[in-house]
């Protein structure tokens, strides 16, 4: 990959969507993951206004360690970055307090770390209207547009996706261009939803490089049939993915109604 190329196109593009959209430049959650910093990086090297924002929720303390100096480094390189910290555990603690919380424990926890996602967007949402900002989207492209990790209206709710047509490793390669801290460069990758450490592999059952050649084995028309072994389980769980997230990646469904029945 031409990395300076690559940098400078998605720099270019960003501020001429802002500046065709009218806007003072972008908000941006901060995790303390790859993603957000690489997404971050490259909004203030628009020169655009840019607001960083953590958002824990019981969030685990290496996370917000990570973001802490990923926010301190983007601040020192750019003048053009401010931060704010949004503490979001009692408003969520006030949401779990109001809903129903009956039947099996793990579809309830999966329906909160949604929640917790959805809050975030929110959040974000706010400070983009209050400030006049695009809402920056962090998702990849194995992410966005292979097996779906990350919430419907939630941390896929973004007005534009800077980096979501590039693979995890080449996120990986931006990272080393545009000196992201080390800590991040080498932290597992993890979505922060369920107030641990625990990472994506383990919630996937596949590592980001596995989901890469399964991605690129499913585009070529491939199926199960033509592996076996680890690639065979890997090509699995990616198609599982892939198929049970669909909906998150088509157009919102819209129920065309006949002209004679109008």
């Amino acid at each position: 990959m031409q990395t300076e190329k690559v940098v400078n196109h998605i720099v270019d593009w960003l501020k001429d969507y802002a500046t065709k959209a009218s806007v003072n430049g972008f908000v941006i959650g901060i995790s303390g993951g790859i993603d957000s910093a690489v997404t971050s990086t490259l909004c203030a090297k628009t020169g655009l206004n840019v607001l960083c924002v953590e958002m824990p929720i019981h969030q685990a303390q290496s996370h917000v360690t990570r973001a802490q100096e990923h926010i301190k480094q983007l601040k020192s390189r750019f003048g053009n970055v401010s931060d704010t910290q949004v503490n979001l555990t009692p408003v969520f603690e006030s949401f779990k307090s109001e809903v129903l919380s009956e039947g099996d424990q793990a579809t309830i926890d999966m329906a909160l770390a949604n929640t917790r996602a959805r809050l975030r967007m929110t959040t974000l949402y706010y400070y983009a209207g209050l400030y006049k900002l695009l809402v920056a989207g962090t998702g990849n492209k194995v992410e966005d547009f292979g097996v779906g990790f990350y919430t419907k209206y939630g941390d896929g709710g973004v007005d534009l996706s800077p980096i979501a047509d590039l693979l995890k490793s080449q996120v990986y390669e931006l990272g080393t261009y545009l000196e992201v801290p080390d800590s991040i460069m080498k932290a597992a990758p993890s979505d922060g939803l369920f107030g641990d450490t625990r990472s994506d592999e383990a919630q996937i059952g596949a590592s980001y490089p596995e989901l890469e050649w399964a991605m690129t084995m499913h585009d070529l028309g491939k199926s199960e049939k033509d592996f076996s072994g680890r690639e065979k389980d890997v090509f699995n769980i990616y198609k599982r993915f892939n198929t049970a997230n669909k909906h998150k990646m088509l157009p919102i469904p819209v129920c065309n109604i006949l002209k004679e029945m109008l």
